[in-house]
């Protein structure tokens, strides 16, 4: 999550008063409070329990900070999936540390053992699969794809 502000636990805090406090509020200091949050009016038909809901997101939003860019991109995938009809795909899960990884390339059999930040390799720890794999390769590569983790996007369909 991106922070947007730097106001610490006293913020916090306060946030954490606000929101329990959203429940309670009569429906005319909720309306009144979407438009603090918003800048606008709530929809006409938005019930009372989503619009708790949308004033506490806003509210932690402004105060923790947003989604990353990669989870909005995963919502707006599983949003489509949804709109056309589909389960949403799943999302790719993390490997869990101490996992190795092989990979034959070349006649050369290469070892990765995944850790908490980043990867090994000969003994070297690296930052992430896909600069393993292009030192493997000397080329660009993803490295999940390159030690088998996912499939080409033509195979999965």
């Amino acid at each position: 999550m991106r922070r947007r502000t730097t106001h610490g636990e006293a913020a916090a805090d306060t946030l954490a008063g606000d929101l329990a406090a959203l429940p309670g509020l009569p429906l005319d200091a909720l309306k009144d409070r979407w438009r603090e949050v918003y800048g606008r009016p709530p929809p006409s038909r938005l019930g009372r329990l989503l619009m708790v809901r949308g004033i506490a997101y806003r509210m932690q939003e402004q105060v923790l900070g947003d989604l990353e860019p990669a989870t909005r991109r995963r919502i707006a995938r599983a949003a489509d999936d949804i709109a056309a009809g589909r389960a949403p795909s799943k999302s790719p899960s993390a490997i869990k540390a101490g996992t190795r990884l092989l990979r034959t390339w070349q006649d050369v059999t290469h070892e990765v053992i995944v850790l908490e930040d980043g990867v090994k390799y000969r003994g070297e720890v690296w930052r992430s699969l896909s600069a393993v794999a292009r030192e493997i390769t000397g080329t660009r590569w993803s490295g999940p794809l390159f030690f088998g983790l996912k499939g080409r996007r033509h195979d999965r369909r």
